[in-house]
Protein backbone atom coordinates (compact mmCIF):
# COMPACT_ATOMS: atom_id res chain seq x y z
CA UNK A 1 0.00 0.00 0.00
CA UNK A 2 1.09 3.55 -0.68
CA UNK A 3 2.55 5.59 2.15
CA UNK A 4 2.72 9.35 1.63
CA UNK A 5 3.64 12.22 3.93
CA UNK A 6 0.55 14.12 5.03
CA UNK A 7 0.01 17.87 4.82
CA UNK A 8 -1.39 19.73 7.82
CA UNK A 9 -4.87 20.71 6.60
CA UNK A 10 -7.30 19.10 4.18
CA UNK A 11 -10.18 20.59 2.26
CA UNK A 12 -13.41 19.20 3.65
CA UNK A 13 -15.22 19.83 0.35
CA UNK A 14 -14.31 16.48 -1.20
CA UNK A 15 -16.48 15.01 -3.93
CA UNK A 16 -17.42 11.35 -3.58
CA UNK A 17 -16.21 9.44 -6.69
CA UNK A 18 -18.87 7.57 -8.60
CA UNK A 19 -16.35 5.21 -10.19
CA UNK A 20 -12.87 3.95 -9.36
CA UNK A 21 -11.08 1.89 -11.97
CA UNK A 22 -9.84 -1.45 -10.69
CA UNK A 23 -12.25 -1.63 -7.73
CA UNK A 24 -15.18 -4.03 -7.33
CA UNK A 25 -18.65 -2.56 -7.02
CA UNK A 26 -19.18 -3.78 -3.45
CA UNK A 27 -15.83 -2.35 -2.42
CA UNK A 28 -16.70 0.89 -4.22
CA UNK A 29 -19.89 1.21 -2.19
CA UNK A 30 -17.93 0.71 1.01
CA UNK A 31 -15.34 3.26 -0.10
CA UNK A 32 -18.05 5.83 -0.76
CA UNK A 33 -19.49 5.17 2.70
CA UNK A 34 -16.06 5.66 4.26
CA UNK A 35 -15.57 8.96 2.46
CA UNK A 36 -18.95 10.14 3.70
CA UNK A 37 -17.94 9.26 7.26
CA UNK A 38 -14.68 11.18 6.91
CA UNK A 39 -16.41 14.23 5.44
CA UNK A 40 -19.00 14.27 8.23
CA UNK A 41 -16.42 13.97 11.05
CA UNK A 42 -13.68 16.19 9.65
CA UNK A 43 -15.05 19.61 10.77
CA UNK A 44 -15.25 18.56 14.42
CA UNK A 45 -11.79 16.96 14.25
CA UNK A 46 -10.44 20.18 12.76
CA UNK A 47 -12.08 22.20 15.54
CA UNK A 48 -10.53 20.02 18.25
CA UNK A 49 -7.13 20.37 16.60
CA UNK A 50 -7.58 24.16 16.69
CA UNK A 51 -8.34 24.04 20.42
CA UNK A 52 -5.36 21.75 21.03
CA UNK A 53 -3.03 24.15 19.18
CA UNK A 54 -4.65 27.22 20.82
CA UNK A 55 -5.76 28.53 17.42
CA UNK A 56 -9.52 28.49 17.98
CA UNK A 57 -11.58 31.51 17.01
CA UNK A 58 -12.19 34.02 19.81
CA UNK A 59 -15.89 34.09 20.67
CA UNK A 60 -16.43 37.70 21.67
CA UNK A 61 -19.69 38.67 23.36
CA UNK A 62 -19.11 42.27 22.17
CA UNK A 63 -20.28 43.78 25.46
CA UNK A 64 -17.11 44.80 27.30
CA UNK A 65 -14.54 44.25 24.55
CA UNK A 66 -14.63 45.65 21.04
CA UNK A 67 -14.18 43.25 18.15
CA UNK A 68 -10.89 44.75 16.94
CA UNK A 69 -9.38 44.56 20.42
CA UNK A 70 -10.44 40.93 20.79
CA UNK A 71 -8.73 40.01 17.55
CA UNK A 72 -5.46 41.64 18.60
CA UNK A 73 -5.15 39.66 21.84
CA UNK A 74 -3.83 36.13 21.43
CA UNK A 75 -5.06 32.96 23.12
CA UNK A 76 -3.32 32.37 26.45
CA UNK A 77 -5.30 29.37 27.76
CA UNK A 78 -3.85 25.93 26.90
CA UNK A 79 -6.19 23.71 28.90
CA UNK A 80 -7.23 21.49 25.93
CA UNK A 81 -3.63 20.56 25.25
CA UNK A 82 -3.01 20.07 28.95
CA UNK A 83 -6.03 17.77 29.17
CA UNK A 84 -4.61 15.58 26.40
CA UNK A 85 -0.97 15.55 27.44
CA UNK A 86 -1.60 15.04 31.16
CA UNK A 87 -3.26 11.68 30.46
CA UNK A 88 -1.06 10.73 27.50
CA UNK A 89 2.09 11.20 29.59
CA UNK A 90 0.86 8.40 31.85
CA UNK A 91 0.70 5.93 28.94
CA UNK A 92 4.34 5.23 28.13
CA UNK A 93 4.79 2.05 26.10
CA UNK A 94 8.12 0.32 26.82
CA UNK A 95 7.86 -2.82 24.69
CA UNK A 96 6.74 -6.42 25.06
CA UNK A 97 7.62 -9.07 27.60
CA UNK A 98 9.00 -11.86 25.42
CA UNK A 99 9.51 -15.39 26.78
CA UNK A 100 11.15 -18.27 24.89
CA UNK A 101 13.87 -16.11 23.35
CA UNK A 102 11.39 -14.13 21.22
CA UNK A 103 10.37 -16.98 18.95
CA UNK A 104 7.99 -14.73 16.98
CA UNK A 105 10.53 -12.03 16.11
CA UNK A 106 8.56 -9.28 17.84
CA UNK A 107 11.68 -7.35 18.80
CA UNK A 108 12.64 -6.89 15.15
CA UNK A 109 9.16 -5.64 14.24
CA UNK A 110 9.22 -3.15 17.12
CA UNK A 111 12.66 -1.88 16.14
CA UNK A 112 11.73 -1.52 12.46
CA UNK A 113 8.69 0.58 13.36
CA UNK A 114 10.04 2.50 16.38
CA UNK A 115 7.00 1.35 18.29
CA UNK A 116 7.80 3.10 21.57
CA UNK A 117 7.64 6.48 19.80
CA UNK A 118 4.81 5.73 17.37
CA UNK A 119 2.51 4.40 20.07
CA UNK A 120 2.89 7.67 21.99
CA UNK A 121 1.87 9.61 18.88
CA UNK A 122 -1.17 7.39 18.39
CA UNK A 123 -2.23 7.86 22.01
CA UNK A 124 -1.98 11.66 21.82
CA UNK A 125 -4.03 11.66 18.62
CA UNK A 126 -6.56 9.33 20.25
CA UNK A 127 -7.12 11.63 23.22
CA UNK A 128 -7.34 14.63 20.89
CA UNK A 129 -9.90 13.25 18.40
CA UNK A 130 -11.45 10.38 20.42
CA UNK A 131 -9.68 7.69 18.36
CA UNK A 132 -6.67 6.92 16.21
CA UNK A 133 -5.59 3.85 14.26
CA UNK A 134 -2.68 1.52 13.63
CA UNK A 135 -2.45 0.07 10.13
CA UNK A 136 -0.46 -3.10 9.40
CA UNK A 137 1.00 -3.58 5.94
CA UNK A 138 4.02 -4.70 3.93
CA UNK A 139 6.85 -2.24 3.39
CA UNK A 140 6.57 -1.25 -0.31
CA UNK A 141 10.32 -0.55 -0.43
CA UNK A 142 11.33 -3.98 0.87
CA UNK A 143 11.42 -6.47 -2.05
CA UNK A 144 11.77 -9.45 0.29
CA UNK A 145 8.39 -8.73 1.89
CA UNK A 146 9.74 -9.52 5.37
CA UNK A 147 9.61 -5.98 6.74
CA UNK A 148 6.20 -5.07 8.13
CA UNK A 149 5.02 -1.52 8.73
CA UNK A 150 2.82 -0.63 11.72
CA UNK A 151 1.82 2.98 11.06
CA UNK A 152 -0.10 5.33 13.37
CA UNK A 153 -2.98 7.20 11.71
CA UNK A 154 -4.87 10.21 13.05
CA UNK A 155 -8.66 10.48 12.92
CA UNK A 156 -8.62 13.70 10.89
CA UNK A 157 -6.89 11.81 8.07
CA UNK A 158 -8.80 8.54 8.52
CA UNK A 159 -12.26 7.01 8.74
CA UNK A 160 -13.60 3.64 9.84
CA UNK A 161 -16.86 1.71 10.06
CA UNK A 162 -17.52 -0.53 13.06
CA UNK A 163 -18.78 -4.11 12.88
CA UNK A 164 -21.04 -4.51 15.95
CA UNK A 165 -21.40 -8.29 15.51
CA UNK A 166 -17.69 -9.12 15.56
CA UNK A 167 -16.70 -6.12 17.69
CA UNK A 168 -13.97 -4.89 15.38
CA UNK A 169 -13.41 -2.63 12.40
CA UNK A 170 -15.37 -3.61 9.30
CA UNK A 171 -13.60 -1.25 6.86
CA UNK A 172 -11.21 1.68 7.11
CA UNK A 173 -9.85 4.49 4.97
CA UNK A 174 -6.61 6.42 5.41
CA UNK A 175 -5.72 9.51 3.39
CA UNK A 176 -2.13 9.38 2.19
CA UNK A 177 -1.71 12.41 -0.04
CA UNK A 178 -3.04 15.90 -0.78
CA UNK A 179 -2.01 18.84 -2.97
CA UNK A 180 -1.15 22.36 -1.86
CA UNK A 181 -4.83 23.31 -1.80
CA UNK A 182 -5.72 20.49 0.58
CA UNK A 183 -7.48 18.39 -2.07
CA UNK A 184 -7.11 14.64 -1.62
CA UNK A 185 -4.90 12.98 -4.23
CA UNK A 186 -4.47 9.47 -2.79
CA UNK A 187 -5.91 7.24 -0.09
CA UNK A 188 -5.88 3.63 1.04
CA UNK A 189 -8.94 1.44 1.61
CA UNK A 190 -8.57 -1.38 4.13
CA UNK A 191 -10.96 -4.33 3.80
CA UNK A 192 -11.05 -7.90 5.04
CA UNK A 193 -8.52 -9.99 3.11
CA UNK A 194 -7.46 -7.21 0.73
CA UNK A 195 -6.60 -3.54 0.46
CA UNK A 196 -6.66 -0.83 -2.22
CA UNK A 197 -4.23 1.98 -2.97
CA UNK A 198 -6.30 4.65 -4.73
CA UNK A 199 -4.74 7.58 -6.62
CA UNK A 200 -6.02 10.33 -8.87
CA UNK A 201 -8.09 13.49 -8.72
CA UNK A 202 -11.63 14.41 -9.65
CA UNK A 203 -11.85 15.71 -13.20
CA UNK A 204 -8.34 14.74 -14.30
CA UNK A 205 -8.57 11.17 -15.47
CA UNK A 206 -10.61 10.05 -12.49
CA UNK A 207 -9.54 7.64 -9.77
CA UNK A 208 -7.74 4.31 -10.16
CA UNK A 209 -7.10 1.58 -7.59
CA UNK A 210 -4.40 -1.04 -7.17
CA UNK A 211 -5.51 -4.12 -5.25
CA UNK A 212 -3.37 -6.03 -2.76
CA UNK A 213 -4.54 -9.35 -1.28
CA UNK A 214 -3.47 -10.87 2.03
CA UNK A 215 -4.31 -13.92 4.11
CA UNK A 216 -5.79 -12.08 7.09
CA UNK A 217 -9.29 -12.91 8.26
CA UNK A 218 -9.88 -9.31 9.39
CA UNK A 219 -9.14 -5.71 8.40
CA UNK A 220 -5.49 -4.86 9.01
CA UNK A 221 -6.40 -1.84 11.14
CA UNK A 222 -6.81 -1.63 14.92
CA UNK A 223 -8.35 1.33 16.78
CA UNK A 224 -7.08 3.27 19.77
CA UNK A 225 -10.19 4.70 21.45
CA UNK A 226 -10.63 6.80 24.59
CA UNK A 227 -13.59 5.98 26.83
CA UNK A 228 -14.98 3.39 24.43
CA UNK A 229 -18.64 2.53 25.06
CA UNK A 230 -21.22 0.28 23.45
CA UNK A 231 -22.96 3.16 21.73
CA UNK A 232 -19.64 4.89 20.95
CA UNK A 233 -17.21 2.20 19.69
CA UNK A 234 -14.67 4.85 18.67
CA UNK A 235 -14.84 6.63 22.01
CA UNK A 236 -14.97 10.34 22.68
CA UNK A 237 -12.43 13.15 22.77
CA UNK A 238 -10.76 14.55 25.86
CA UNK A 239 -11.45 17.95 24.28
CA UNK A 240 -15.21 17.64 24.69
CA UNK A 241 -17.82 20.36 24.38
CA UNK A 242 -17.69 21.20 28.09
CA UNK A 243 -13.95 21.79 28.03
CA UNK A 244 -14.17 23.85 24.84
CA UNK A 245 -16.85 26.09 26.37
CA UNK A 246 -14.84 26.50 29.58
CA UNK A 247 -11.79 27.40 27.51
CA UNK A 248 -13.77 30.06 25.65
CA UNK A 249 -14.96 31.49 28.99
CA UNK A 250 -11.40 31.57 30.33
CA UNK A 251 -10.12 33.28 27.18
CA UNK A 252 -12.81 35.96 27.43
CA UNK A 253 -11.91 36.52 31.09
CA UNK A 254 -8.24 36.92 30.20
CA UNK A 255 -9.11 39.33 27.39
CA UNK A 256 -11.18 41.47 29.76
CA UNK A 257 -8.28 41.54 32.20
CA UNK A 258 -5.91 42.57 29.43
CA UNK A 259 -8.19 45.33 28.16
CA UNK A 260 -8.74 46.65 31.69
CA UNK A 261 -5.00 46.68 32.35
CA UNK A 262 -4.35 48.56 29.11
CA UNK A 263 -7.13 51.07 29.79
CA UNK A 264 -5.97 51.95 33.30
CA UNK A 265 -2.21 51.76 32.66
CA UNK A 266 -2.12 55.43 31.60
CA UNK A 267 -3.50 57.70 34.37
CA UNK A 268 -6.80 59.32 33.39
CA UNK A 269 -6.75 63.00 34.40
CA UNK A 270 -9.73 65.38 34.22
CA UNK A 271 -9.29 69.16 34.43
CA UNK A 272 -12.51 70.94 35.38
CA UNK A 273 -12.68 74.51 34.20
CA UNK A 274 -9.78 74.29 31.77
CA UNK A 275 -9.89 74.90 28.05
CA UNK A 276 -8.40 72.23 25.79
CA UNK A 277 -6.16 74.84 24.17
CA UNK A 278 -4.08 74.78 27.35
CA UNK A 279 -2.39 71.65 26.02
CA UNK A 280 -0.18 73.20 23.38
CA UNK A 281 1.79 70.00 22.89
CA UNK A 282 0.52 66.42 22.84
CA UNK A 283 -1.38 65.06 25.81
CA UNK A 284 1.23 62.42 26.52
CA UNK A 285 4.03 64.99 26.39
CA UNK A 286 2.18 67.13 28.92
CA UNK A 287 1.75 64.18 31.28
CA UNK A 288 5.41 63.16 31.30
CA UNK A 289 6.95 66.67 31.25
CA UNK A 290 9.38 67.48 34.07
CA UNK A 291 7.59 70.67 35.02
CA UNK A 292 3.88 71.19 34.46
CA UNK A 293 2.08 74.49 34.97
CA UNK A 294 -1.46 75.62 34.17
CA UNK A 295 -2.50 79.27 34.45
CA UNK A 296 -5.73 80.58 35.89
CA UNK A 297 -8.73 80.95 33.64
CA UNK A 298 -10.23 84.28 32.52
CA UNK A 299 -12.21 84.50 35.76
CA UNK A 300 -9.12 83.94 37.85
CA UNK A 301 -10.19 80.49 38.98
CA UNK A 302 -7.78 77.62 39.40
CA UNK A 303 -8.81 74.46 37.40
CA UNK A 304 -9.79 71.43 39.45
CA UNK A 305 -7.83 68.18 38.83
CA UNK A 306 -9.55 64.75 39.04
CA UNK A 307 -7.97 61.32 38.47
CA UNK A 308 -9.76 58.02 37.80
CA UNK A 309 -8.59 55.20 40.05
CA UNK A 310 -7.48 51.92 38.46
CA UNK A 311 -10.09 49.17 38.49
CA UNK A 312 -9.42 46.10 40.63
CA UNK A 313 -8.44 42.82 38.92
CA UNK A 314 -9.84 40.73 41.76
CA UNK A 315 -13.23 39.98 40.15
CA UNK A 316 -11.52 38.77 36.98
CA UNK A 317 -9.10 36.60 38.96
CA UNK A 318 -11.90 35.10 41.03
CA UNK A 319 -13.90 34.27 37.91
CA UNK A 320 -10.87 32.69 36.24
CA UNK A 321 -10.27 30.58 39.36
CA UNK A 322 -13.88 29.36 39.29
CA UNK A 323 -13.59 28.40 35.63
CA UNK A 324 -10.31 26.57 36.33
CA UNK A 325 -11.94 24.57 39.13
CA UNK A 326 -14.70 23.50 36.72
CA UNK A 327 -12.07 22.50 34.13
CA UNK A 328 -10.23 20.54 36.81
CA UNK A 329 -13.38 18.62 37.68
CA UNK A 330 -14.02 17.90 34.01
CA UNK A 331 -10.50 16.66 33.17
CA UNK A 332 -9.40 15.13 36.53
CA UNK A 333 -6.33 17.40 36.42
CA UNK A 334 -5.31 19.12 39.69
CA UNK A 335 -6.00 22.89 39.69
CA UNK A 336 -2.30 23.57 40.28
CA UNK A 337 -1.55 22.00 36.90
CA UNK A 338 -4.04 24.39 35.28
CA UNK A 339 -2.20 27.44 36.60
CA UNK A 340 -4.34 28.10 39.69
CA UNK A 341 -2.69 28.10 43.11
CA UNK A 342 -5.31 27.07 45.63
CA UNK A 343 -2.99 26.16 48.51
CA UNK A 344 0.62 26.13 49.57
CA UNK A 345 3.11 24.14 47.45
CA UNK A 346 2.40 20.45 47.88
CA UNK A 347 4.76 17.50 48.13
CA UNK A 348 5.26 14.89 45.44
CA UNK A 349 3.15 12.37 47.37
CA UNK A 350 0.30 14.85 47.80
CA UNK A 351 0.41 15.77 44.12
CA UNK A 352 0.34 12.08 43.16
CA UNK A 353 -2.66 11.53 45.46
CA UNK A 354 -4.48 14.39 43.75
CA UNK A 355 -4.05 12.57 40.42
CA UNK A 356 -5.64 9.32 41.58
CA UNK A 357 -8.64 9.73 39.27
CA UNK A 358 -6.39 10.44 36.28
CA UNK A 359 -4.18 7.48 37.17
CA UNK A 360 -7.13 5.10 37.26
CA UNK A 361 -8.20 6.30 33.81
CA UNK A 362 -4.65 5.77 32.51
CA UNK A 363 -4.52 2.22 33.92
CA UNK A 364 -7.80 1.35 32.20
CA UNK A 365 -6.70 2.89 28.92
CA UNK A 366 -3.36 1.08 29.00
CA UNK A 367 -5.15 -2.26 29.22
CA UNK A 368 -7.29 -1.33 26.20
CA UNK A 369 -4.30 -0.06 24.22
CA UNK A 370 -2.34 -3.18 25.12
CA UNK A 371 -5.01 -5.45 23.69
CA UNK A 372 -5.00 -3.53 20.40
CA UNK A 373 -1.20 -3.67 20.28
CA UNK A 374 -1.38 -7.44 20.64
CA UNK A 375 -3.89 -7.60 17.77
CA UNK A 376 -1.66 -5.44 15.57
CA UNK A 377 1.39 -7.56 16.36
CA UNK A 378 -0.47 -10.80 15.56
CA UNK A 379 -1.42 -9.43 12.16
CA UNK A 380 2.16 -8.28 11.56
CA UNK A 381 3.48 -11.79 12.24
CA UNK A 382 0.78 -13.29 10.01
CA UNK A 383 1.70 -11.00 7.11
CA UNK A 384 5.42 -11.61 7.53
CA UNK A 385 5.04 -15.40 7.71
CA UNK A 386 2.21 -15.45 5.13
CA UNK A 387 0.10 -17.75 7.26
CA UNK A 388 -3.68 -17.73 7.79
CA UNK A 389 -3.35 -18.77 11.44
CA UNK A 390 -2.83 -16.06 14.03
CA UNK A 391 -0.09 -16.83 16.59
CA UNK A 392 -1.16 -17.46 20.17
CA UNK A 393 1.58 -15.30 21.72
CA UNK A 394 1.73 -17.40 24.89
CA UNK A 395 3.46 -15.39 27.60
CA UNK A 396 3.73 -12.23 25.49
CA UNK A 397 2.29 -9.05 26.98
CA UNK A 398 2.82 -5.30 26.53
CA UNK A 399 4.77 -3.42 29.18
CA UNK A 400 3.79 0.10 30.30
CA UNK A 401 5.70 2.46 32.53
CA UNK A 402 4.16 2.95 36.00
CA UNK A 403 1.32 5.46 35.96
CA UNK A 404 1.62 6.38 39.63
CA UNK A 405 4.44 8.46 41.09
CA UNK A 406 6.05 6.44 43.91
CA UNK A 407 9.18 7.38 45.83
CA UNK A 408 12.28 5.19 45.59
CA UNK A 409 12.13 4.45 49.32
CA UNK A 410 8.55 3.16 49.04
CA UNK A 411 9.46 0.99 46.03
CA UNK A 412 12.45 -0.50 47.84
CA UNK A 413 10.39 -1.25 50.95
CA UNK A 414 7.65 -2.94 48.90
CA UNK A 415 10.19 -4.97 46.91
CA UNK A 416 12.04 -6.14 50.03
CA UNK A 417 8.85 -7.28 51.77
CA UNK A 418 7.52 -9.26 48.80
CA UNK A 419 10.94 -10.70 47.94
CA UNK A 420 11.21 -12.02 51.48
CA UNK A 421 8.32 -14.42 50.86
CA UNK A 422 8.68 -15.02 47.11
CA UNK A 423 12.19 -15.18 45.66
CA UNK A 424 10.92 -16.15 42.21
CA UNK A 425 8.91 -12.94 42.00
CA UNK A 426 11.94 -10.91 43.06
CA UNK A 427 14.04 -12.33 40.19
CA UNK A 428 11.31 -11.94 37.56
CA UNK A 429 10.82 -9.02 35.20
CA UNK A 430 7.59 -8.19 37.01
CA UNK A 431 9.38 -7.78 40.31
CA UNK A 432 12.16 -5.69 38.79
CA UNK A 433 9.56 -3.47 37.11
CA UNK A 434 7.86 -2.96 40.48
CA UNK A 435 11.26 -1.92 41.82
CA UNK A 436 11.24 0.92 39.30
CA UNK A 437 13.49 -0.48 36.56
CA UNK A 438 12.53 0.29 32.98
CA UNK A 439 12.53 -2.29 30.22
CA UNK A 440 15.90 -1.06 29.01
CA UNK A 441 17.30 -1.39 32.53
CA UNK A 442 15.94 -4.93 32.86
CA UNK A 443 17.36 -5.91 29.46
CA UNK A 444 20.76 -4.52 30.40
CA UNK A 445 20.64 -6.36 33.74
CA UNK A 446 19.72 -9.66 32.04
CA UNK A 447 22.60 -9.24 29.58
CA UNK A 448 25.03 -8.60 32.44
CA UNK A 449 23.76 -11.65 34.33
CA UNK A 450 24.20 -13.79 31.18
CA UNK A 451 27.77 -12.58 30.74
CA UNK A 452 28.53 -13.33 34.39
CA UNK A 453 27.13 -16.85 34.05
CA UNK A 454 29.18 -17.42 30.92
CA UNK A 455 32.31 -16.25 32.73
CA UNK A 456 31.63 -18.54 35.69
CA UNK A 457 31.10 -21.52 33.37
CA UNK A 458 34.35 -20.76 31.60
CA UNK A 459 36.22 -20.61 34.90
CA UNK A 460 34.71 -23.96 35.91
CA UNK A 461 35.80 -25.55 32.63
CA UNK A 462 39.34 -24.23 33.13
CA UNK A 463 39.43 -25.62 36.66
CA UNK A 464 38.21 -29.01 35.47
CA UNK A 465 40.78 -29.06 32.67
CA UNK A 466 43.60 -28.28 35.09
CA UNK A 467 42.43 -30.99 37.49
CA UNK A 468 42.40 -33.63 34.74
CA UNK A 469 45.94 -32.95 33.52
CA UNK A 470 48.56 -35.76 33.68
CA UNK A 471 50.62 -35.46 36.92
CA UNK A 472 53.94 -35.89 35.06
CA UNK A 473 52.91 -33.24 32.54
CA UNK A 474 51.90 -30.95 35.37
CA UNK A 475 55.27 -31.44 37.05
CA UNK A 476 57.08 -30.80 33.75
CA UNK A 477 55.19 -27.56 33.32
CA UNK A 478 56.47 -26.41 36.72
CA UNK A 479 60.10 -27.39 36.11
CA UNK A 480 60.14 -30.33 38.52
CA UNK A 481 59.87 -33.27 36.10
CA UNK A 482 62.46 -35.62 34.49
CA UNK A 483 63.75 -35.59 30.94
CA UNK A 484 62.12 -38.93 30.15
CA UNK A 485 59.42 -38.85 27.48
Amino acid sequence: MQQTTATPTLSGAVSIPSNIRGMDQDDLDMTRALLNVWRAKYPRNLLRSAFYDAKQRFKNLQIAVQSDLGRKIGNTVGWPQKSVRALADKSVFEGFELPNNDEYGITRICMDNEMTADVSEAIISCYKHSCSFLTVDYDPYDPSGERILITPRSADWSAAIWDPQRRRIKAALTITGADQNGSITSFNVWLEGHNYAVTGTTGFGGWSAQRQDNRLDRVAVVPFAYDKQMDRPFGRSRINRTLMNLTDMAVRTMVRMEVSAEFYSVPKLWFLGLDKDAFESGTWSSLIADINAISRDVDGEVPDLKQIQQASMSPHGAMLETIAMLASAETDIPPESLGIRVSNPTSAEALAASENALTRVADRQNRIFGQQLMNAMRMAVQLRDNTPMAPTFAGVRPIWAPTRVVSDAARADYYAKVAGVNQAWAQSDVGLAKLGLSMDDITSLRAWEASQRAKEQLDQLRAQANAQKDPSQDATDHGGGTNEP
